[in-house]
This record gives C-alpha cells, sequence and structure tokens, in this order.
C-alpha cells in the first residue's frame, strides 16, 4: 500500500514543507554510544544496504545539496551522524549494512553500535528502512527488520531510485513489499517510493516523518 491510496490533505503536506524547510545542521557523528547527544526532540533514523542512496534522501528532504555526503562507494558512512532541523526534529543517518569496503573489525563494530543505538533509544520515532527499487528486499534487510521488531521499533519501507525502474514493475515491487512486512508488528503499512533525483515521494515522505514531531 503507498499513501498515495489515502490522499494527505494539503495542511499536512504544508506541514511537512514547512518542517525540513527549516535549516538543518549537522550535529556530530558518533562511534560509541557514550558519545550520543542528550535525548531532546523526536528523532527519525535512516537505516539501508550501502550504496542505497541514504545520504541522497537525506539531501532531498531538506533541500541541502551539501548536507550529507553522498558517495559512490560504499560504506562511506561509518559513524552515526546526527543532524538536526532547528530543534524541532533530529535525523540520523546510520551506517549502511551489508557490503562496506573496509575491515571486517570494522563492519562487525559499526553492525554492532547500530543495533544497540536501536535498542536503546526511547525518543527514536521511526527508522526509514530504504531498500533499492531495482533489487527488492534482501536478506541484510530482513535480518535488520528482524531486530527492529524485536527492539518494539516502529519502522516504515522507503523504496528509492524508483525513477531508475517502469511504473509496472514499481507498481508491482510496492504490492509485494507491501506483502511481505503485512505481519511483521513494527512496520508501518504504508510503502513509500521516492526518487531523489525527480522528487517523487518526497513531499508525502516529508509529510509522514512531520507527523512524528508531535506524538
Amino acid at each position: 500500500m503507498t499513501r498515495s491510496e489515502e490522499e494527505f490533505t494539503p495542511q499536512q503536506i504544508e506541514a511537512g514543507r514547512l518542517m525540513f524547510a527549516r535549516r538543518a545542521e549537522f550535529m556530530l557523528g558518533v562511534v560509541d554510544l557514550d558519545a550520543l547527544p542528550d535525548e531532546g526532540p523526536a528523532e527519525v533514523a535512516f537505516a539501508g544496504r550501502s550504496n542505497v542512496g541514504k545520504s541522497t534522501l537525506l539531501n532531498a528532504l531538506t533541500g541541502q545539496n551539501g548536507l550529507a555526503r553522498a558517495s559512490n562507494t560504499p560504506g562511506r558512512t561509518r559513524e552515526i551522524n546526527y543532524f538536526d532541523l532547528e530543534g524541532a526534529m533530529r535525523l540520523v543517518d546510520l551506517p549502511g549494512y551489508g557490503y562496506a569496503k573496509a575491515s571486517r573489525k570494522d563492519v562487525e563494530r559499526w553492525t554492532a553500535l547500530t543495533r544497540d543505538f536501536l535498542r536503546g533509544r526511547s525518543v527514536l520515532r521511526r527508522v526509514c528502512v530504504l531498500v533499492d527499487s531495482r533489487h527488492g528486499l534482501k536478506q541484510t534487510d530482513r535480518e535488520v527488520m528482524d531486530l527492529l521488531d524485536e527492539a518494539a521499533v516502529n519502522y516504515q519501507i522507503v523504496l528509492t531510485k524508483t525513477d531508475k525502474i517502469k511504473p509496472t514493475a514499481l507498481e508491482k515491487l510496492i504490492e509485494a513489499t507491501g506483502q511481505q512486512i503485512m505481519k511483521r508488528p513494527a512496520a508501518h503499512p504504508i510503502v513509500r517510493a521516492t526518487s531523489s533525483e525527480k522528487g517523487d515521494g518526497i513531499a508525502e515522505l516529508r509529510a509522514d516523518l512531520a507527523m512524528l514531531a508531535v506524538q
């Protein structure tokens, strides 16, 4: 199911626009849980396989092309990066999982850091699990979803790079993905399809996330 089937009100779209029109600033990069910032406003984290487009999506959401560093090199994000929206919300860029061009020791350290973060952050309102629309859900995605289900952390599947596949293929992918998450206890039922390059789904995702700041 996509949110296009249950339309947002103009007020909800505008609330999303206003939330992400706030100046986003890099706060800090965390390599140890002891260095996490004090809990404050609602946090939304972005997780996904390496090179899925997390940095590009963050830039598209905020309208700031240089906010998060995008790279074609898988595994570029090696720490938990915090971005602040003028105190209204914090965006959290998690290390990419799956393939990373790094030592096994480093990958294991990043993975453990992410798992511990997901289990223990009470202000974390949602994790956006990004999935490359050209590939669909992979086993590593399902393992992260298992962790989130176990930890009772709400998460939403966000398909990326949807401009790279045909509309009919995208429609089938959305349906198939919705079926796969239907019985998962912590999964948000709406699958969001986005293209950072074309801007598709960005306004709707902003509206989705802006609602979390007032909960």
